[in-house]
């Protein structure tokens, strides 16, 4: 088992955007190429908190929370893999973005891939994992219960936020990260955004149908130990694109916290040339 990593102070400052009629939470920080990360669920942008220092040492870094997820409000018509495409659409063109690396992890996989294939001059390169992607699904666990049951019954959010973060091997998640996760998930939030995955037979199915036509460079990430199948996923997901490349760590689903030194490697080596080779 890996040490227990220990990031206890708040690496960067957030702030808000309006994007269309939402308040939308963002950090950035840095200079050089233009890195534009997407938060997972059930966490926030603080997810890459100890990564924070290293990318933005090394690039210009843009974190936003995707909407109704982490602190950004959020609206019940983008809990939809293609509608969070079109989002993140809109938000680089809010930001001024333009040939951006996009990490897009966890949910905002399949919507990171299909924000490139609605406009892909605005990506130079995509880094996407732990997030399913194909179809037929390829997912187990939790999440297949989550995406199959007829109905899902109001979730929880400090008992499976609490579950999730003890599932992360070697590393001890600061107090701050874990009560912004709560903060961001109370109420029904947390049920709300589940919508998303939900969607995933639909809009995974249409996706399937562009996968081989986006040509932007992917490197697909994903831990060997994943407990919802998504190790299998992108595993078929590299076959699917036409250029991409995979990399398997020896982690479980949060690998950008459970191996956060190697994530970040990959990440730096990738966007500082790797994504052309």
């Amino acid at each position: 088992m890996n040490p227990q990593v220990v990031h206890e102070k708040q690496p960067f400052d957030v702030s808000w955007r309006t994007i269309g009629d939402l308040k939308i939470r963002y950090a950035a920080a840095g200079r050089g190429d233009k890195l534009v990360l997407f938060s997972p669920w059930p966490e926030s942008i603080l997810a890459f908190a100890p990564v924070w220092s290293g990318l933005t040492q090394r690039f210009e870094v843009l974190a936003i929370d995707l909407p109704g997820f982490g602190g950004s409000e959020g609206r019940d018509d983008l809990f939809a893999p293609q509608k969070m495409g079109e989002f993140i659409v809109n938000a680089m063109d809010a930001f001024g973005a333009k040939s951006v690396h996009a990490v897009g992890l966890d949910v905002a996989s399949p919507s990171v891939l299909f924000a490139a294939s609605a406009r892909p001059a605005l990506f130079r390169s995509l880094v996407v994992g732990a997030g399913a992607a194909t179809f037929p699904l390829i997912v187990e666990g939790t999440l297949k219960s989550m995406i199959e049951a007829p109905t899902l019954p109001p979730l929880n959010s400090a008992e499976v936020i609490g579950g999730f973060l003890g599932s992360i091997r070697g590393y001890a998640v600061p107090r701050f990260v874990r009560d912004d996760y709560l903060a961001s998930y109370e109420g029904d939030r947390l049920t709300r955004s589940a919508a998303l995955v939900r969607a995933y037979p639909k809009d995974l199915a249409f996706l399937a149908t562009r996968l081989g036509s986006i040509n932007t460079p992917t490197s697909i990430i994903v831990g060997r130990n994943d407990p919802y199948g998504l190790a299998k996923d992108a595993e078929v997901l590299r076959r699917q694109l036409p250029h991409s490349r995979l990399d398997v760590l020896e982690a479980g689903h949060c690998f950008w916290e459970e191996r956060a030194p190697e994530f970040e490697t990959i990440v730096t080596q990738w966007v500082n040339g790797g994504f052309e080779k």
